[in-house]
């Protein structure tokens, strides 16, 4: 028979749930989500939805972007829904940029990083620093492969660091019908497989950039973006000619 001194916790206290204030010892930390998915799942919508929701509890957030699609500094959903953001650039340090919030007398209780498939490992690591060390929330919306069905440098390292991973839950369909998962790459009706691995567009055809030029020197071509599931991007067949609009023909 086990004897239990005065000091031994009774066997149920390991069970039990803890008081109120007996974990105030342990370390406070920020929190790295990564919520990601095909191209028109809602990312960007979901992004403004939950700044949205975080300021109207009074947090103070910060919007980051690198490359949306419109070519300016914000974040951009297709259901018309636009914020104004901080872009972020190659060499952007963005421990920095919350610092210099904090230097003119803001806080910054969250970031909000759209297109963050954009982000360089490094500055993965600093999002992450900025959770551990002073606990700002981080939410990162962002497109896990790109039109190779490669993962993102930025996305490998959310993948790695994040505390949470969510994929968003509105289904994108490939035009048989399966879900879409791959981006495929597309010029005059051509599944690309080569070229640089930047190449900001819309799904229809529009005005492209292309890493590292810049807006004011991009030119009109026919490059565009389409989803796909796995066998017809692997074979490249994007099913029935498209009418305006990027609706199928119904007859």
């Amino acid at each position: 028979m086990t004897v239990l001194s005065d000091s031994d916790p009774e066997p149920a206290d390991a069970l039990s749930v803890p008081v109120a204030g007996s974990r105030r010892g342990a370390p406070i930390v920020g929190k790295l989500k990564f919520c990601y998915g095909p191209m028109d799942c809602g990312k960007s919508t979901l992004a403004l939805q939950i700044d949205h929701n975080h300021a109207r509890q009074g947090r103070r957030g910060l919007l980051l972007v690198r490359h949306d699609r419109s070519g300016a500094p914000q974040i951009s959903s297709r259901i018309g829904i636009t914020r104004q953001a901080t872009e972020v650039g190659t060499d952007t340090d963005l421990r920095e940029l919350v610092r210099e919030r904090w230097s003119r007398g803001l806080h910054v209780d969250y970031l909000i990083v759209d297109e963050a498939q954009f982000l360089s490992p490094d500055q993965v690591d600093q999002l992450a620093e900025l959770a551990d060390d002073v606990q700002i929330d981080v939410y990162c919306f962002g497109i896990a492969t790109d039109f190779r069905s490669r993962l993102f440098p930025g996305a490998r390292r959310l993948f790695e660091l994040a505390d949470e991973l969510q994929p968003v839950q509105v289904e994108v369909l490939c035009w048989c019908g399966l879900p879409g998962r791959f981006n495929a790459r597309v010029r005059d009706g051509e599944v690309l497989r080569d070229g640089d691995t930047v190449v900001v567009a819309d799904t229809e055809p529009s005005v492209v950039e292309s890493s590292p030029v810049s807006p004011l020197g991009a030119e009109v071509t026919t490059v565009r973006y389409k989803v796909l599931c796995r066998r017809h991007f692997r074979v490249g067949d994007l099913g029935p000619v498209m009418g305006q609009h990027g609706q199928l023909r119904l007859t």
